[in-house]
C-alpha cells in the first residue's frame, strides 16, 4: 500500500534571476535538506510560471519530499531470531517502495509482555512470573550485538529505521530489561537508545524505568525528527523536550492498539506543529509460539486481536494522512511534504515565536543513569 500525503510538487517551475539561485547552486544545496528547505520556500513564489530543465524539477521535488513508512506486523512472541527476520523483510519491502525512514511498534523485538495482565502478573515470589521474566531475558537483546543482520540490511538498502525493543542492558547488571526505543541512520550506526522514562501500569513488572540520555532528535532527509514511547507521548515535557531541540517530524511508537492513537496522534501533531508518525504492532493467537507456557490463557480465542494496530500519520494541521489501520499486518508509506511544517508554524512555533523562555523554562537531564560512580586514583 502507498498513500500520497504530499502536494504534487512536479508541476511546472522558473527560477528567475530574481530568486538569487543558479541551476548550480540548487543542486548543491539539494545536499543541505534543512537548507534546501528555505531555498524552495524562496522558490515558491514562482511555482506557476513557465517550465524549465527537468532536472530541476526532479531535484526540487526530492527537496520537498520524504517518505516514511509504518511496519505494522506482528512478532513471533519471545523468538528474536524469527522476529528479526519479519523486521528485516519489512526493511527491504519500505526500500522498495521508496521510503526514506522506517518505523517499528514499541517492544517488537521480541514483544511485549502480554502475560502480565492474564497470568496474575504482580503475584510476589511466584514461581510462574520468574519463569516469564528467565524467558523474556533470554529474549530481550543487546543492541550493540545482537543486530548485525538488521544494520546490514539497513545499509544495503539506506533506510533509517526506529526500532522498539527489550533492551536487556549491560550497563544496568545485564538482567534488568528495558522499553528501548532504537534510532538507527542509513548508515547502520546508532543514534539514540532512548530507554522508556516510566513504563505503564503492569508493564512496571516487567520493565525498567529509564532516563533522559535517549531524548534527542536527529536529522533524516529535510526532518528533525524525535521518538517516543507509548505513553511518554502523554508526558507534555517529554514533548517539549523533543520541541526545544526543532522536531518536525514526532515518531510516536506503540505496542497496537487503536484507542491509543486514534485522539493522541491529532493532538500531538497540532500542538507540535508537526509531521506524526504513530506505528503499531499487531498480536494474534497464532502469532504466539504454540509451546509457549499458558499460550491458551493469554489467547484463549483464535480469531481475537490482542493488538490490533491503529497505526496512523497526521500532518502538521491535525489532518489523518493516513488514518488509523487495524487488524492488519503491511508495511504503509506515506508521503510527508516538510513545507507544511512552516505554513503551520506561522502562526504558532512552540519552541520558537510563541515561547516565553524567559518566563517558562525547562531543565533536561540527559545523562545516562548510573548504579555507581567510580572514583578511582
Amino acid at each position: 500500500m502507498r498513500c500520497v500525503a504530499s502536494e504534487n510538487t512536479r508541476g511546472s517551475l522558473r527560477l528567475p534571476e530574481a530568486a538569487g539561485l543558479r541551476h548550480g547552486a540548487l543542486a548543491e544545496l539539494a545536499h543541505s535538506p534543512r537548507t534546501a528547505n528555505d531555498v524552495m520556500w524562496r522558490c515558491g513564489r514562482y511555482a506557476e510560471a513557465t517550465p524549465f530543465d527537468p532536472h530541476l524539477l526532479e531535484l526540487s521535488h526530492r527537496m520537498t519530499s520524504f517518505r516514511v513508512a509504518l511496519a505494522q506486523v506482528s512478532p513471533v512472541l519471545l523468538d528474536p531470531e524469527a522476529t528479526l527476520a519479519k523486521v528485516v523483510a519489512s526493511v527491504r519491502e519500505a526500500a522498495q517502495q521508496g521510503a526514506q525512514l522506517i518505523e517499528f511498534g514499541e517492544a517488537m523485538l521480541p514483544g511485549y509482555p502480554v502475560w502480565l495482565a492474564a497470568t496474575g502478573g504482580a503475584r510476589f515470589d511466584d514461581a510462574v512470573q520468574k519463569s516469564f521474566h528467565e524467558r523474556y531475558h533470554a529474549a530481550a537483546i543487546d543492541p550493540d550485538r545482537d543486530l548485525d543482520e538488521l544494520r546490514s540490511t539497513i545499509q544495503d538498502c539506506g533506510v533509517a529505521v526506529v526500532l522498539g525493543c527489550v533492551e536487556r542492558a549491560v550497563d544496568r547488571s545485564g538482567h534488568s530489561l528495558y522499553c528501548t526505543a532504537l534510532t538507527i541512520g542509513s548508515n547502520g550506526e546508532t543514534l539514540t537508545t532512548h530507554r522508556k522514562l516510566m513504563p505503564t501500569y503492569e508493564e512496571r513488572l516487567a520493565w525498567s524505568i529509564g532516563d533522559g540520555h535517549g531524548l534527542r532528535v536527529h536529522d533524516h532527509g529535510a526532518f528533525r525528527v524525535g521518538v517516543l514511547n507509548c505513553w511518554e507521548n502523554w508526558m507534555p515535557l517529554a514533548r517539549a523536550a523533543l520541541h526545544a531541540q526543532g522536531e518536525d517530524l514526532h515518531i510516536a511508537i506503540w505496542p497496537g492498539s487503536r484507542r491509543n492513537t486514534i485522539d493522541l496522534t491529532p493532538h500531538m501533531a497540532r500542538e507540535g506543529r508537526s509531521f506524526v508518525v504513530s506505528v503499531s504492532a499487531t498480536l494474534r493467537r497464532c502469532d504466539i509460539p504454540e509451546d509457549f507456557p499458558l499460550r491458551d490463557v493469554i489467547a484463549p480465542d483464535d480469531a481475537a486481536w490482542l493488538h490490533d494496530g491503529g497505526s496512523c500519520v497526521c500532518a502538521p494541521d491535525g489532518r489523518f494522512l493516513l488514518e488509523p489501520v487495524v487488524e492488519r499486518e503491511g508495511v504503509f508509506v506515506v508521503e510527508l511534504d516538510p513545507r507544511e511544517v512552516a505554513r503551520e508554524r506561522q502562526n504558532f512555533d512552540p519552541s520558537g515565536h510563541y515561547s516565553r523562555p524567559d518566563v517558562l523554562r525547562l531543565e533536561v537531564d540527559r545523562r545516562r543513569q548510573r548504579s555507581c560512580r567510580w572514583i578511582d586514583e
